[in-house]
């Protein structure tokens, strides 16, 4: 068993949660975005403005997504660069074969794939035809043999939410909200968990809800703390900036938390919020305005996961607009320093547990 721990630490193998829950699934987000979600982004502009060379560029982006997914999460796990450059090959397959839950399978087979790569790399004399032809020959194979149930389930697991959504839309609004609202400020990706649930609709729309509520919230009722520079990364950037300080007093965390649990089901009841743009976009928030980018684009264009649930394009309104803009940016920023005010009268958060490190 000894020389079973060296070998993983010589090879730097690290059999944990953290490895693969937060640092894997992190970087499949960053992957998703540099490929899907930029290419969605590119080409619905190139869709709406006429311009072919930019639906082209958005097409190409948007095809890769399985081999940038797999090599990011390749990084993430510091494999050596023959492993690294094998993975695109291993992506590519996973995400075809899972279709739906594409994005599930090239995590999980990625993460095998990349370990079993570095387990052998450089232990040869032939490292050149040995490291790249064990990666890709088990990340291919797993691709072939788990991909399809993978796929099968987390897109099962997904209309199961979006039905659920339909039928009850105030209690799973509050709950899709809230749930992932949390994700987003956790060291975890709410991205790549909408992506591999594949949340399109109104479910998407109350993950809009939540994840705005988080980073909106956390901006603006911080703000006397941190001024311009905390309103412009936490609110454009990512409320994962407050976990030191939710590590340190949790009671900063229930502002934008209730928050989400009121925007969530004003988003499905109210206005009948749908993101139906590529899914990653549903657990991005204001992160870059990906979130309302992905309201606009599925409206206009919806993604093939929206499509295949029944979404349509339509032509927003004003009270589309009126209701997007509530959501995601007014009443957050409204309800969250409301209740923290609350909370400070109670005593439960004080002068400088929001200072940002």
């Amino acid at each position: 068993m000894e020389n079973v721990k060296t070998f993983l630490a010589r090879k730097n193998i690290e059999l944990s949660a953290k490895r693969y829950g937060i640092d894997a699934l992190g970087a499949m987000a960053q992957g998703l975005f540099c490929s899907l979600l930029i290419g969605t982004i590119i080409k619905t502009l190139g869709q709406q403005t006429g311009i072919s060379l930019l639906t082209d560029i958005g097409t190409y982006a948007m095809s890769v997504s399985g081999p940038a997914m797999a090599i990011a999460i390749g990084y993430a796990l510091k494999a050596d660069p023959m492993v690294l450059f094998s993975l695109a090959a291993v992506g590519w397959a996973a995400n075809a074969e899972g279709g739906a839950g594409g994005p599930l399978a090239v995590l999980l087979i990625a993460i095998i794939a990349a370990e079993c790569g570095k387990a052998v790399s450089k232990e040869t004399r032939v490292d050149i035809l040995v490291t790249p032809a064990v990666t890709i020959l088990v990340g291919v194979t797993l691709a072939k043999l788990i991909a399809p149930p993978i796929g099968a389930a987390a897109g099962a697991f997904g209309l199961v939410i979006d039905n659920a959504t339909k039928l009850q839309p105030f209690w799973m609004g509050i709950a899709v909200s809230v749930l992932v609202g949390v994700a987003l400020t956790l060291p975890i990706s709410s991205a790549a968990i909408c992506s591999v649930l594949q949340l399109t609709g109104l479910a998407g729309g109350a993950a809009v809800a939540g994840c705005c509520a988080q980073m909106v919230g956390f901006a603006v009722m911080s703000f006397r703390e941190n001024r311009w520079g905390g309103l412009v990364s936490q609110g454009l950037g990512t409320s994962m900036l407050q976990m030191p300080n939710i590590v340190r007093n949790p009671r900063v965390w229930i502002a934008p938390t209730v928050a989400s649990a009121i925007t969530g089901p004003i988003a499905t009841c109210l206005f009948k919020l749908e993101m139906n743009g590529a899914p990653i976009n549903s657990g991005m928030g204001t992160c870059g305005l990906c979130g309302q980018i992905g309201v606009w684009t599925g409206w206009l264009a919806p993604s093939e996961e929206a499509l295949a649930k029944g979404a349509a394009a339509i032509t927003p309104g004003a009270f589309q607009w009126l209701g997007l803009l509530l959501i995601c940016f007014v009443l957050p920023a409204i309800l969250a320093p409301l209740i923290n005010r609350f909370c400070r009268h109670l005593g439960w958060v004080k002068d400088g547990d929001l200072t940002l490190d």
